[in-house]
């Protein structure tokens, strides 16, 4: 039965536990743009095809992805510590394997293992920090910490990955996961307590099956539609990936122990969290491509530079989670998480005004002032999500959440994707020279890396043209696109303002039951269909 007795407190022993398992976060989120810089080394001894390059790449986030679900629940019903580990073993073998791959097969494996390793652990490490943290305001800095994190960790993938090949081969870009993860597997047992939802029945094989087979061919169609455009292969890809949500959607609603239980959509602020949280990752994942563009192909930085250079904005975030956990003590959070969206609307409106010959503060001052935002959004509605999910439903509440930043991420790539790729097409094509060879009109206005590769074969006085052209147009679909997820971050605002006003973590004073209380060993089944 439940008790009104004071929530504990976390002592040094689970602050340190909780730093452990900030590394296999930092090393899962890293392993999402690590190879930015290391395609040419593995292109020149592997001789990957173009396909097998592209499946190099995206398979690690495809399968991470799609097992988000499954795992959550797995965890949830064998315990969030005992899968944390398994994954980090397989995480680390699986770094082995790819740092030591002889061919282009063998690297895809072993980024796909790569990837159902990191399924395992975030959504593991959010639930665990869940468990750990029975008190509200160090479950939220606790959880700010985790977001941080989360977002540094893909800011700071290129970097190492640069400094990494600078000096090593390859492969080295792997190996510095194995020494984390054994780190892991030998601190976690003696520091992280284990956790589990005693009343979850079996495991549902064909719900994951359906999960898979849900989320895969949705952000699969999305990403490819970012990519290579619009096509009737991508659209059905999302259609059967809808039907497979829909067949997913109906079991769980007829099974006595669900994966998901759907009455977790109907606790107040559940379902506005998840809302709220694919927007901030909409704006921040989508707009990502054209602030890494912009350095290097406008401002005309190295590869490394123009990573480190995108860190700028991850450090000077770095603190925002942290702080908004804490005046979230005092203030309304939908307030707070509005006022996240109103900040990152200035920080696009700032980049409205970024042309060609802006100076580099420019660009970093607006990344800086939208991230802030998207990152005070982040940690909020994270804390949300799971003060609303009962503690036993920990790590599916954690995979959802996970999986709504994955479609989002994919969902702002495909959108402000598209809409800057198409004012480019149409800029570029009005401002270039006439008597230019069609290829080289095609290739200019396609990207505009494809307009750098035409001037390098021009004169002088058509390079700059052709070059003044593209940037110009560019920048031009950079301010559309930066309206479009202005947009975005004013629905944002309203939806919070709607859907999360009132709404608050569960007072663990008087929701959680302590340690050595009597757990429940049986929960009413809902009626069959």
């Amino acid at each position: 039965m439940t008790t009104t007795r004071p929530a504990p407190r976390a002592g040094r022993r689970e602050w340190i536990g909780f730093t452990v398992l900030m590394l296999p976060l930092l090393l899962v989120s890293m392993d999402v743009s690590v190879l930015y810089f290391a395609v040419p080394f593995i292109s020149e001894e592997l001789s990957p095809t173009a396909t097998q390059q592209l499946w190099i790449f995206d398979i690690y986030g495809f399968v991470l992805a799609g097992l988000l679900i499954t795992m959550g629940a797995l965890g949830d019903r064998i315990g969030r510590r005992r899968l944390l580990l398994i994954g980090a073993a397989a995480f680390g073998a699986a770094s082995l394997l790819a740092a030591y791959a002889d061919s282009a097969a063998t690297l895809i494996a072993a980024r796909a293992v790569l990837g159902i390793g990191g399924a395992t652990l975030m959504p593991s490490t959010l639930a665990l920090v869940r468990n750990l943290f029975h008190d509200a305001k160090q479950r939220g800095a606790a959880i700010g910490i985790w977001t941080a994190t989360l977002t540094g960790g893909i800011a700071l993938g290129p970097v190492l990955s640069g400094i990494l090949l600078e000096h090593f081969w390859w492969g080295s870009i792997f190996l510095i996961n194995i020494p984390a993860m054994l780190m892991l597997l030998l601190l976690a047992p003696l520091l992280v307590p284990e956790s589990r939802n005693p009343t979850t029945g079996r495991f549902d094989l064909f719900s994951a099956a359906l999960s898979l087979g849900a989320l895969l061919p949705v952000i699969y169609g999305i990403k490819e539609m970012a990519r290579e455009g619009l096509s009737p292969a991508r659209v059905l890809a999302i259609v059967a990936g809808l039907l497979m949500g829909a067949l997913f959607l109906h079991r769980q609603h007829t099974r006595a122990y669900p994966m998901i239980d759907l009455a977790l959509f109907r606790r107040r602020g559940f379902a506005g969290s998840l809302a709220v949280n694919l927007l901030a990752m909409f704006a921040l994942v989508g707009f990502a491509i054209f602030t890494t563009q912009h350095l290097q192909l406008v401002l005309g930085l190295s590869p490394l530079r123009a990573a480190l250079w995108s860190l700028v904005p991850s450090l000077a975030v770095g603190g925002v989670a942290p702080a908004a956990a804490a005046l979230a003590q005092r203030v309304e959070r939908a307030y707070l998480i509005g006022a996240g969206f109103g900040i990152a609307v200035l920080g696009f409106a700032v980049l409205t005004r970024v042309t060609p010959e802006s100076p580099l503060w420019l660009l970093l001052v607006g990344a800086s002032v939208y991230a802030g935002g998207l990152v005070m959004v982040m940690s909020l509605v994270t804390e949300l999500v799971l003060g609303a999910a009962p503690p036993e439903q920990a790590g599916v509440a954690s995979a959802l959440t996970e999986s709504s930043s994955e479609l989002g991420g994919a969902l702002g790539m495909a959108i402000l994707g598209s809409v800057g790729a198409a004012v480019y097409r149409r800029e570029t094509l009005d401002g270039l020279p006439a008597g230019l060879p069609a290829d080289s009109v095609d290739a200019a206005r396609e990207t505009l890396g494809g307009a750098l590769a035409v001037a390098q074969a021009l004169p002088a006085d058509l390079a700059d043209t052709v070059l003044h052209a593209a940037r110009v147009a560019f920048t031009d679909g950079l301010h559309l696109a930066a309206v479009a997820a202005m947009v975005a971050m004013v629905l944002g605002a309203v939806t919070a303002l709607v859907a999360l006003r009132g709404v608050r973590p569960a007072d663990a004073a008087t929701t959680e039951a302590l340690p050595g209380d009597p757990e429940p060993t049986s929960r009413p089944a809902p009626a069959k269909a």
